[in-house]
């Protein structure tokens, strides 16, 4: 593999540091046995606590938490009666697996690997990394497309340019996961966190509204933010390291970047135009006011809106039908049963992710159910209630605590449902706007979530990772990661002090303080 980066192999404590992590962390069993292992403790701590009196109050419900024994009986009858459901009924496995039905279909024909040899023409090496990381973020838009999609192509990509494939890959996780809570683009989880917000605002003032776009000029600032910082770990840290890990997965499986030949143009270009009418028609369809891409109050973007509703279905449609095309007119498809293939050597590939996603739901199912994440929030966020501290050492804590919460509790809304009523009103009586504390937990909830195993995608990232890379385990991604999560934490916490001291608009009609002083 030659690397397009001069930057020497990093040397020194934190070369060390990440060393001892990769090791330590490769040593853990395999991300199925340890969301066993993880379930099987939350049994053993729900049967521990369920006899304990708790005075936190749980937000959703207004009573004192109870942590619910997962080892009685009648819980252990529902667990078996429902593991079904539990699995099939997770949401992660249905989006990768239609996605990727559709992806490969795409890739299997050659229209994705043409499209790629197109790309990498007119896109200087050195712009890469940020263009990765850009898209990365927008693909937020999406939902979680940016984990089927642009993460796995970024893996390509970086190896079409005769970089490291497992950079791309950090790259773009980076983007979708780590920045998380940066984005350009308005997007279904601002309205989302708004209405949470909303509700604890009114535990203090019942007649407070915040607009869903409370926090869109400060998201768009960190797109930028983290687009730069992220560019320059993937080149100077990341990368560097991994010039003695060699790429040795099945050359068979890695795709080939000669010049594309006169009849991948013209194949390319056909599909590509398919691909565009099918978003010219989805454009003309969900334009009128009276849609029924849109939800009842009709908007596009709310995550109630049949259009979000039907992301991955299209991200299906707008691979699926273009890759057939490609594939036919280029004639790497002979007949229908070639596409199948297709589709069937995608499935193949996802079937670890299918193994590990089966105990992984069970995990997050237990872990809900037992409400001992939900004691996890609360007690935290009371904690840091009690301390005291100056404001902008509070919105600090507030960013940290939750990026520490979010190592177990990896849903956005669900830690917002937990966390929002217990922060907004607190910090509405230190004289701080619940639009801030929203930016606050934005920031901690984003920065932590590509190092913890237990995020839902986590697991398909190896995956991506093994691809090229067959020795990669979780100590491997967690090392690789690390670096962006620790500088993201600590740099954006900053951004945000700077941005609030500099007093620019965090977004619509939003304020710094509370209550709002009216220009």
């Amino acid at each position: 593999m030659n690397n397009n980066n001069d930057a020497a192999m990093p040397t020194g404590i934190v070369a060390r540091f990440l060393n001892f992590v990769e090791r330590v962390g490769n040593k853990l069993p395999d991300p199925a046995i340890i969301f066993l292992f993880a379930m099987l403790l939350i049994w053993l701590l729900s049967w521990w606590f369920s006899g304990v009196t708790f005075d936190a109050i749980d937000p959703r419900t207004g009573e004192a938490i109870i942590i619910n024994n997962m080892l009685a009986s009648d819980s252990l009858a529902t667990f078996l009666s429902s593991m079904v459901k539990t699995f099939t009924g997770f949401a992660p496995l249905g989006v990768v697996l239609v996605a990727m039905l559709g992806v490969g279909v795409a890739e299997h024909s050659g229209f994705i690997n043409t499209g790629l040899k197109l790309m990498l023409k007119v896109t200087p090496k050195q712009l890469l990394t940020p263009s990765i990381i850009l898209v990365a973020i927008v693909s937020h838009t999406a939902t979680d497309a940016g984990y089927v999609l642009v993460i796995p192509l970024a893996g390509v990509i970086f190896y079409a340019a005769g970089r490291h494939p497992l950079a791309g890959i950090a790259a773009a996780f980076a983007g979708v996961s780590g920045g998380f809570g940066a984005n350009f683009i308005p997007s279904g989880i601002d309205p989302l966190l708004q209405s949470f917000t909303q509700s604890a605002a009114q535990i203090i003032n019942p007649t407070m509204s915040i607009n869903p776009l409370n926090n869109w000029a400060f998201t768009s600032a960190s797109s930028l933010f983290i687009i730069l910082l992220g560019w320059y770990i993937t080149d100077k840290i990341i990368e560097p390291r991994l010039q003695k890990t060699a790429v040795d997965g099945n050359t068979e499986d890695l795709p080939v970047f000669a010049d594309a030949r006169s009849d991948e143009k013209r194949a390319f270009f056909i599909a590509s135009s398919v691909m565009v009418a099918g978003l010219a028609l989805l454009a003309y369809v969900s334009a009128p006011t009276d849609s029924a891409m849109r939800s009842s109050d009709g908007s596009l973007t709310n995550f109630s809106s049949p259009l979000m509703q039907s992301i991955v279905p299209l991200i299906f449609l707008l691979f699926w039908i273009p890759g057939a095309v490609y594939g036919f007119v280029v004639g790497t498809f002979k007949s229908s049963k070639d596409m199948i293939d297709a589709m069937s050597k995608a499935m193949g590939g996802m079937a670890y992710y299918i193994v590990m996603a089966f105990f992984c739901s069970l995990f997050i199912a237990a872990f809900s159910k037992s409400n001992l994440g939900a004691l996890l929030a609360i007690e935290g966020a009371q904690l840091l209630k009690a301390m005291e501290l100056p404001s902008a050492v509070t919105v600090v804590g507030i960013i940290f605590l939750t990026g520490f919460v979010n190592l177990f509790v990896g849903s956005s809304s669900a830690k917002w449902a937990l966390l929002g009523p217990v922060f907004v009103p607190m910090l509405m009586q230190l004289g701080i706007s619940p639009d801030l504390t929203q930016a606050a937990y934005r920031v901690g909830d984003s920065s932590s979530n590509i190092i913890t195993p237990l995020m839902p995608y986590f697991p398909l990232v190896v995956v991506y990772c093994q691809k090229y890379v067959k020795g990669t385990g979780i100590g491997t991604l967690i090392a690789m990661m690390l670096p962006y999560s620790i500088a993201f934490l600590i740099g954006w916490s900053l951004f945000l002090l700077g941005y609030w001291a500099l007093g620019i608009p965090l977004g619509l009609d939003a304020s710094y303080v509370y209550p709002a002083v009216v220009p």
